[in-house]
């Protein structure tokens, strides 16, 4: 029998410790956040401006509504899915809610309103996730059809007229102030209420993933379906769950955005889903599913959103801004996977 002497043990070859990479592999929102910090330091070296209050809640106010899109694309890519349907059941909650209230509730408080697209956009989802499930097909092929579905029955049942005067109490919620002060050059700043939505809905989210057992079966499922259901998860219960969580989240950012803009459009948020979907992918959530967080997600947006303001400050044409956003979110992507593939 051979022994090893500990000469013979020093002599042997030790792998390199990589401890950065690791730590991309476990945390690759680590990324996002260098990618971020970069962009940002650069643009305040170039323009001192991007650093005024005014410039930031500009930017924490474009998040909410790509924010709350964004936590319910997550969950669904965590279980191995995707969803292009949001901005659909967004549309059809915000614009269906709003010409109710107007025409027949015009003293439903604010309160309800919240809730009801919260209900109405979950049920949209509902039928996304029963369809998932009983028709055994990707849910990318599912959700393209409700999507065409959803915006079809919008345009042609219940109206294409803007809504240019919204009830009182919903305009007075897009305006309800959180944070307000007077800058420098006389105008006053306000950060809307409407904001602590976001951090509200991601502390639900997070909390939902992490410390309950059905978001261990949403990451489960995500690993491996047939496994996961041989474990005794309930496909039909998640299934079901994750779309309407997801289409709960999407009736709620369509009526903060309705509130904010102060007018019901059915055309709005139609194009937004890739912008969404990047950001997602680029706060480490994976396509084939079972990784990603809640943080990583908060800072993709958070990526996306300052890359588009930039764009905006520098004055680059609007037909030139998909380009330049475009290319961006394909090099910062490859980054990404060479550095998954380095780990």
């Amino acid at each position: 029998m051979s022994t090893t002497s500990p000469t013979d043990v020093a002599a042997l070859p030790v792998a390199p410790r990589r401890p950065l990479l690791e730590l991309v592999r476990r945390r690759p929102e680590v990324i996002t956040f260098v990618l971020l910090v970069a962009i940002c330091v650069a643009v305040a070296i170039a323009n001192p401006a991007f650093l005024q209050p005014s410039s930031l809640i500009d930017i924490g106010r474009a998040s909410v509504v790509m924010g709350l899109f964004a936590l319910g694309v997550f969950i669904i890519l965590a279980a191995g899915g995707i969803d292009v349907s949001f901005t659909a059941i967004a549309a059809f909650t915000m614009y269906s809610l709003t010409l109710l209230v107007k025409n027949h509730f015009p003293d439903a408080p604010m309160a309800l309103i919240v809730l009801a697209a919260v209900i109405g956009g979950a049920g949209l989802g509902v039928v996304n996730g029963l369809l998932v499930h009983y028709l055994r097909v990707p849910s990318l092929i599912v959700t393209i059809g409700t999507q065409y579905l959803f915006r079809g029955i919008l345009l042609a049942f219940i109206g294409t007229v803007w809504i240019m005067s919204l009830p009182p109490q919903m305009g007075a919620f897009g305006r309800m102030p959180l944070l307000q002060f007077d800058a420098a050059d006389g105008r006053t700043i306000t950060l809307p209420f409407y904001f602590l939505v976001l951090p509200i809905a991601a502390l639900v989210t997070w909390w939902m993933l992490n410390r309950t057992l059905m978001g261990r079966a949403i990451f489960a499922v995500g690993g491996n379906a047939s496994v996961a259901e041989r474990l005794g998860y309930n496909l039909r219960t998640i299934h079901i769950f994750l779309f309407a969580y997801a289409g709960g989240l999407a009736g709620l950012a369509g009526i903060i955005h309705t509130c904010a803009n102060r007018q019901a459009n059915p055309f709005d948020l139609v194009g937004s889903e890739i912008n969404v979907i990047a950001a997602v992918v680029l706060g480490g959530a994976r396509i084939t599913g079972g990784t990603g967080s809640v943080l990583g997600t908060l800072l993709g947006v958070l990526l996306v959103v300052v890359v588009n303001s930039v764009l905006v400050m520098v004055g680059i044409p609007s037909t030139w801004q998909r380009v330049v956003v475009g290319g961006f979110i394909l090099l910062a992507a490859a980054f990404f996977v060479f550095s998954q593939k380095k780990t």
